[in-house]
């Protein structure tokens, strides 16, 4: 690991980013549903459930949703009868996600506050390990995909969702305006938090494009590796197995 990583466009130490980043997730924990269907005009909940029909959960099957403290992926996968559970390092993110769970009826789940860079789950305990729109706030990428392939079965699956690097030609400087300018005044608006939004927006500038994340996957020890893109690379589904 480098002696500095991204936050947004700033370069700090990194426990000044995991520090940084949890207090970004808990200013918006509240809000953060409400703050998704405002940025991307609800289209976030189309992407998910796309994303979960591309996981296929099992009723047999263990699976870990990570980074998914809110609970929006693995509500969608309780529905398979799959031990699903739910890990995020910030326990705001977990507290709004079993309150979620509770008014919904919603039982089952397994809920636990973990660093995505070093899980005390056992080796090869999980059939696959889910991540929707978590893995670029993780300080230290390369080793939350190691984890993730240690994590896993043989034949487990690793899927993560996105956002990415636009390609499409025009839509690529329409988002990067309406990026830049509209989704901290959202943020100001619906969460009195600009800031955290702002920093939202940069950290998906300095993610890595789409090859280069797919071939970071496949340094962690992945095979099969493939990328789905949606919308030109606004999103993109991530995939890989374990064997």
């Amino acid at each position: 690991m480098t002696d500095t990583v991204s936050f947004g466009y700033e370069d700090v130490a990194p426990t000044e980013k995991t520090a940084r980043v949890g207090g970004v997730f808990t200013s918006v924990a509240s809000s953060y549903d409400l703050m998704n269907d405002a940025m991307s005009g609800g289209m976030h909940r189309l992407w998910k459930d796309r994303f979960v029909r591309r996981v296929k959960p099992r009723g047999h099957e263990q699976i870990l949703d990570m980074a998914g403290g809110t609970g929006d992926i693995a509500f969608r996968m309780a529905v398979s009868g799959a031990a699903i559970t739910v890990a995020d390092i910030n326990p705001a993110m977990l507290e709004v996600g079993m309150e979620r769970a509770q008014k919904r009826g919603i039982d089952g789940l397994v809920w636990t506050e973990a660093n995505a860079e070093s899980l005390t789950f056992p080796d090869r305990f999980f059939d696959a390990y889910t991540i929707a729109f978590g893995i670029r706030n993780v300080t230290d990428i390369p080793a939350a995909l190691k984890e993730a392939h240690r994590v896993l079965r043989r034949g487990g699956r690793f899927f993560c969702l996105e956002f990415s690097t636009v390609t499409w030609p025009g839509f690529a400087d329409v988002y990067d305006a309406y990026s830049h300018k509209l989704v901290p005044k959202l943020g100001q608006l619906l969460a009195r938090d600009a800031d955290s939004y702002r920093y939202l927006i940069e950290s998906i500038r300095r993610f890595p494009d789409m090859p280069k994340f797919q071939q970071m996957i496949g340094d962690a020890g992945f095979v099969n590796t493939s990328v789905e893109p949606i919308m030109g690379g606004l999103v993109a589904i991530h995939s890989g197995w374990r064997i």
